[in-house]
């Protein structure tokens, strides 16, 4: 099985970028929250969506998401982390974390949400110290599927996106990943 996902996630990792459009939603909570950000960088996360085995309300058993588990990339080059908070962590030291303040459906049902997120915490003095907002775009897979039949059991489901880092405008200071 690891020759397979070894195989999924470097096809996933070489597969050339496309634009996504923003969604209405998307597009529309940045014109509010957002107004006069300039777009930093864009960085390709390659990773695992990590689910776990849980109860829901009525008693069932369903896959409930922890956390992602990524590889931050420009232009090939591993610049950082991704994980639970949801936070970014760059090489530099830089680390941000935010909070979701919209979201919008994916291109299918196989694949993560698209988000906007507004940072709400850092770290370092950093790359990632003037990112004020956090879009995560052109989602691949990700989603948990299948039953889930042990408690606390997890499920890591492989996926990629596109962070979009934006900074406030007045805000300077070098590119990610350079």
């Amino acid at each position: 099985m690891r020759p397979i996902l070894t195989c999924t996630i470097l096809a996933l990792l070489t597969a050339p970028l496309q634009a996504t459009e923003l969604p209405d939603g998307i597009a529309a909570q940045r014109e509010v929250t957002s107004p006069g950000e300039t777009l930093v960088t864009t960085a390709r996360a390659v990773g695992t969506q990590v689910y776990q085995c849980e109860f829901d309300t009525a008693g069932n058993l369903i896959w409930q998401f922890r956390e992602p588990i990524a590889a931050l990339f420009v232009s090939g080059k591993t610049i950082g982390r991704h994980y639970a908070g949801p936070t970014w962590e760059l090489i530099d030291g830089s680390v941000v974390s935010g909070k979701v303040i919209s979201s919008a459906p994916p291109a299918s049902p196989a694949d993560i949400p698209l988000l906007n997120l507004e940072v709400t915490s850092r770290r370092g003095q950093g790359q990632l110290s003037i990112i004020s907002t956090i879009q995560r775009i052109n989602t691949r897979g990700g989603v948990a599927t299948g039953e889930c039949s042990a408690h606390h059991s997890l499920l890591g489901v492989p996926y990629t996106a596109d962070y979009a880092f934006y900074r406030k405008g007045g805000a300077a200071h070098a590119a990610l990943g350079e």
